[in-house]
């Protein structure tokens, strides 16, 4: 009795450790557990350079798909962001310009660069949501939708870019919430590798403003090569989608099963660099439009669709078992500290026999 107490006091504590820190919001999936959803960035001008044409389309397609939600990659209002929870910008880029009756439903939105270069706080709270129901921005945060956990990532402050412009350039950034950012990324790399680890959703999918692995005019974001990529493939994630260049892409990995998925062609598009990094890509497109996604338990469809909702690309895949049960998770992440008990069980206890059966009915 003694050993299970203190076994099961273990995995409690190892419990605890696992979980993420991020906020979780739940989002019900249709009754036979299927989802379908939108996905658009750098959108926020006003209906101009086609937004409004693009959100005509996306109206239609979300129709027909009978959408769950809508995904916001970043820069969501330009140039600089809102002045404040006041600013006419919010209903005249968003309220005014997403009107089909298909897209009432709940937007999920992270904060891009141009977001930040204006009153970043104010995308954040909640007076935007009193203004319009649909309206969620979070820094980083994670959307359970039972078949499929998105997470939501705060890639700006990753940027090193923005932290060394010269002042004569005249671009101000609000940091209120991120210095020291040291600590900001530090923090925010462990609690989505704690929350990717614990997940136990069929489908993992990743969401930031700025690329991974991109062929547009940005391309790759070295810092997120760098620091986050291992995390997303070590804890088998499945998509990662992003905005910042302006153009449509999809990128296979080569050594996981990521798809990076690009979607910031919501306004204003530009034309890829010809020099950058080429490898894995799959599909690209330097125009508007936008993209839909549909889930089951064991399938999903990624369609990427023009200003005049023309399909352009598509990709599908499938798996039987994508990963393992929550339980699995925890015990392996227990794994290290399970086996020092069992040491200090074997020095102390006559009949340690009885511990190493029960980790060995756990596959430990």
């Amino acid at each position: 009795m003694a050993l299970f107490l203190t076994l099961m006091i273990i995995l409690g504590l190892c419990l605890i450790s696992t979980l993420a820190e991020l906020q979780r919001l739940e989002h019900s999936p249709n009754a036979d557990g299927s989802l379908s959803f939108l996905v658009v960035g750098d959108w926020g001008r006003k209906g101009a350079h086609n937004q409004s044409e693009v959100a005509h389309q996306m109206g239609r397609v979300g129709s027909k798909l009978n959408i769950n939600f809508v995904i916001s990659t970043g820069d969501n209002f330009y140039e600089e962001g809102l002045k404040g929870v006041e600013d006419t910008a919010f209903e005249e880029s968003f309220t005014k310009i997403y009107t089909d009756k298909s897209l009432q439903k709940q937007w999920y939105s992270v904060l891009g660069n141009h977001d930040y270069m204006g009153d970043a706080e104010a995308e954040l709270s909640s007076n935007l949501t009193l203004k319009d129901t649909r309206w969620l921005c979070l820094r980083s945060y994670i959307v359970n939708a039972k078949i499929a956990e998105f997470f939501f990532i705060d890639t700006t402050p990753f940027a090193d870019e923005y932290f060394t412009i010269d002042p004569s350039e005249d671009q101000v950034f609000d940091w209120r919430g991120v210095l020291p950012r040291k600590n900001y990324t530090s923090n925010l790399l462990k609690d989505v590798e704690s929350a990717l680890r614990a997940s136990a959703a069929k489908w993992k999918i990743v969401i930031g403003h700025h690329p991974i692995r991109s062929f547009g005019t940005h391309g790759d974001t070295q810092e997120l090569v760098e620091q986050l990529l291992p995390i997303l493939q070590a804890n088998n994630v499945d998509m990662y989608m992003n905005g910042h260049d302006h153009c449509l892409m999809r990128i296979s990995s080569p050594v996981s099963p990521i798809q990076f998925l690009t979607s910031g062609a919501g306004s204003e598009a530009w034309i890829c660099d010809a020099v950058l990094n080429r490898d894995g890509v799959k599909f690209h497109y330097p125009g508007q439009g936008f993209i839909s996604v549909e889930m089951t338990q064991t399938h999903a469809k990624v369609v990427f669709y023009d200003v005049f909702g023309k399909v352009l690309h598509s990709w599908s895949a499938s798996k039987k078992l994508l990963h393992s049960s929550w339980v699995s998770n925890l015990l392996l992440s227990c794994n290290l500290t399970i086996w020092l008990l069992l040491l200090l069980v074997d020095s102390s206890n006559p009949q340690p026999g009885v511990l190493k059966l029960l980790l060995k009915s756990m596959g430990l």
